[in-house]
């Protein structure tokens, strides 16, 4: 008698040309490959190009997961959300997975969930009760993000599973200049204001220190800025930068600074830490997770410039503790976010809702209990 068909996968997130943690992520397993070893219907919801491209975008992923949904018997849904407006969009696609009687993977990424959850009001914050209450499981990077789906909820099958952090090759020789390094989206909340104080206040210390800011967001605020403080010809103002740009600035930054107000698991820190790129960033989300205090990098608490200042001298007047540092903190991330280790974790919540990968046999890929694949 013929095994029964195995549940169809559809995936929903940004299209692989989107910028954000989201799409690097995704990225990262589809170079590691998941979506060779299983057979994964990807359906883009947003993008780049503004609203109204993300609006067809997201027409158009209705009406494939419409059709998917009426043609497969059974489904199981991965679905990438984070924590903006754009929650709702992939909140949509969530409740019709449990519509159609779909297994759905909820995948919380990045911070600002508590105030999503604060502006949702009351009626919002039981839509998401019910949507975390009836998933499947809820994977989220950090044990911070699983804390905040506790508030809401006891009955969510919270699900760790970390970002991936892909081993960079760290150069061997010479000195790495004075560059301090921020990379993110440029909005006071992500602490680009306080990095621009503190290396202003470096230059009678370090008269060589040079600031490069990578990310999207209002330059020419910044860049007034920037002019106001006296810094203006040690800042430079990349714009989102790609893949091998990005490689090209860790391997000449000496210091990562990302002091954040509010965050998840920021993919970026966790790529300058596999680059051996000493970290200074603040304890919120799930920086703390990664980062020990003077151990894999240092923690600078939201607004405190002056011991963001303080550390930024100490790392770049001190190369022998920003190697150590540096070091550690690559050893410390690759051995939590190693790729494979990241995606054998996702792998295995796959099987356990039934889903067979390519060349697998189902005794080789037996449902598993979820509360041990945390």
């Amino acid at each position: 008698m013929a095994s029964a068909r195995p549940p169809r996968l559809v995936m929903l997130g940004p299209e692989p040309q989107a910028h954000g943690d989201i799409a690097s992520v995704l990225e990262c397993y589809r170079e590691h490959g998941l979506f060779r070893r299983w057979s994964i219907d990807y359906l883009a919801t947003h993008g780049h190009g503004g609203a109204w491209r993300d609006a067809a975008r997201a027409l158009s992923a209705l009406r494939q997961f419409i059709a998917l949904a009426a043609r497969e018997r059974d489904l199981v849904v991965h679905v990438h959300a984070a924590g903006d407006r754009g929650f709702w969009r992939e909140a949509l696609f969530a409740a019709l997975a449990l519509v159609a009687r779909g297994a759905l993977i909820l995948h919380l990424h990045g911070g600002s969930f508590e105030r999503l959850g604060d502006r949702a009001g009351p009626l919002g914050r039981r839509v998401i009760r019910f949507l975390l209450e009836r998933a499947a499981c809820i994977v989220v990077p950090c044990e911070s993000l699983g804390a905040w789906v506790g508030t809401l909820t006891p009955m969510a099958q919270v699900v760790h599973v970390p970002y991936p952090a892909v081993r960079a090759e760290v150069p061997q020789e010479g000195r790495r200049p004075n560059l301090v390094l921020y990379l993110s989206r440029l909005d006071a909340a992500n602490g680009v204001l306080d990095v621009l104080e503190a290396v202003a206040g470096l230059r009678e210390a370090v008269p060589d220190v040079r600031l490069v800011c990578a990310g999207e967001g209002e330059r020419t605020a910044l860049i007034g800025h920037a002019e106001r403080l006296g810094i203006a010809d040690a800042v430079h103002f990349t714009g989102w930068v790609g893949p091998s740009s990005k490689r090209a600035l860790l391997e000449t930054a000496a210091v990562f600074a990302l002091p954040s107000y509010d965050d998840g698991l920021p993919m970026n820190l966790l790529e300058a830490m596999a680059a051996g790129v000493p970290a200074i960033v603040s304890p919120v989300g799930g920086a703390p997770e990664v980062v020990a205090d003077g151990v894999t990098g240092f923690l600078a608490a939201p607004g405190d410039v002056a011991t963001l200042q303080r550390l930024l001298r100490r790392l770049l007047l001190d190369r022998a503790l920003g190697a150590r540092i540096g070091a550690a903190g690559r050893e410390s991330v690759l051995l939590r976010c190693a790729p494979e280790r990241v995606l054998a974790r996702l792998e295995t919540l796959y099987a356990a809702l039934g889903l067979h990968a390519f060349g697998a046999t189902p005794a080789q890929l037996a449902p598993v209990d979820l509360n041990g694949a945390a």
